[in-house]
């Protein structure tokens, strides 16, 4: 197979990886039909509550941009804590699609799923400001403490201290 020719001012190492880049794409890919087709044959009811159950979470998946995924790792996180009541209950009494069909028809049992989804967007949403209010709160408090170390210091040793630093730099005249 040829390699297509390279863009203006792209190399071929930058050309190559690209190409392989699409390569790995392609092999999640593959990989993914290979584990969900199986998946389908062995549990297709669970398959089908887990897919539909956690579509909130695929959304987020795909709307994050962000390269950690927060929102994402929130959205899954409370989405399958409100989806696994309903699998345990699938697995554990009657496994079969009339079930899950009952469980994703059935308007209180999605409310729950997707209500824990949403609960996991809320503190996507809220908890960021909250802890940039307490990390300000921390840091004040520390800079507080060093201030009354640094005027006991300044007290027990003088004000040559805090002029000693100043006279240190290489920056000043």
């Amino acid at each position: 197979m040829a390699l297509p020719p390279t863009p203006q001012g792209a190399s071929a190492a930058a050309t190559a990886e690209a190409l392989a880049a699409k390569g790995q794409g392609l092999r999640v890919i593959i990989w993914t039909i290979v584990f969900g087709g199986t998946a389908m044959m062995i549990s297709l009811p669970t398959v089908m509550l887990i897919f539909f159950g956690l579509l909130p979470s695929i959304v987020a998946g795909i709307i994050d941009r962000s390269e950690q995924k927060y929102a994402m790792f929130c959205v899954f996180g409370m989405n399958i804590s409100g989806l696994f009541p309903y699998l345990m209950d699938i697995w554990f009494n009657i496994h079969s699609v009339d079930a899950a069909i009952n469980v994703m028809t059935n308007v209180f049992d999605l409310f729950v799923i997707y209500g824990a989804a949403a609960f996991g967007w809320m503190v996507f949403m809220m908890l960021p400001p909250v802890i940039t209010a307490f990390m300000s709160v921390m840091s004040e408090t520390r800079l507080k403490t060093l201030r009354e170390t640094q005027a006991t210091i300044i007290e027990e040793w003088g004000d040559t201290v805090a002029n000693a630093v100043e006279s240190l730099d290489p920056m000043a005249p």
